[in-house]
């Protein structure tokens, strides 16, 4: 189901800042030669191929300081990350490997432009709050406190701080509420987009002229 109305679980901790979709989406290479980009099918694999420099280890064994590879966050459905996180390159990998995992929400400062965007498409939430309140739910994340998102009441509860508001533009909140894609919620609105023809017809006729034969 890709619609997110409400999301509960641990949140893992990766506060280092400028983590980059190289690091978070790595290419694999293999095939005749291992020069070609393999592709990746299944939702288990890309689940793990995430952060695959930081989880895996050069014999293929895991990690196993890293925060994914450790309980209760093998689960974590939250990412509590540094500024700019996701900069870098355009792979909308960075953002299907984080959801094949589990993870449906990111919180950051920032995060590089087109990961945000991303995110919208593949139905996760980029929540973008202060970095102070960032720093403190990194302390909650490590006490593998649970977080409570609620995007239909704006919401995101954690125990130990005051609820934090969740605001978005209409057109994205109705993305991930309804599970739809940008082309979805457009059809949605076809009545309003045929009334506004008409009145624009109507108006400035001129502009909706065909071209003659002739010309």
């Amino acid at each position: 189901m890709n619609a997110l109305v409400r999301l509960h679980g641990v949140a893992a901790a990766l506060p280092q800042p400028d983590i980059n979709t190289d690091l978070i989406a790595p290419l694999v290479r293999g095939g005749p030669g291992g020069g070609q980009p393999v592709g990746i099918r299944s939702p288990e694999e890309l689940a793990s191929r995430l952060f695959g420099p930081w989880r895996w280890q050069a014999d293929g064994s895991e990690n196993p300081d890293f925060i994914l590879n450790r309980q209760p966050w093998r689960q974590a459905r939250f990412l509590v990350a540094g500024p700019n996180f996701a900069c870098g390159s355009s792979r909308e990998t960075a953002a299907t490997m984080l959801k094949a995992f589990g993870i449906r929400c990111v919180i950051a400062p920032s995060f590089g432009q087109i990961f945000h965007d991303n995110c919208f498409r593949n139905h996760m939430l980029p929540l973008a709050l202060d970095a102070q309140l960032v720093d403190r739910l990194v302390q909650r994340a490590l006490q593998a406190v649970p977080f409570q998102l609620d995007l239909a009441a704006g919401t995101l509860a954690v125990p130990g701080e005051p609820v934090i508001p969740v605001r978005l533009p209409a057109f994205r909140r109705d993305m991930l509420l309804s599970g739809q894609d940008e082309l979805d919620l457009n059809l949605r609105r076809e009545p309003q987009i045929a009334a506004w023809q008409e009145q624009a017809w109507r108006r400035r006729p001129w502009e909706h002229l065909l071209p003659s034969k002739e010309s």
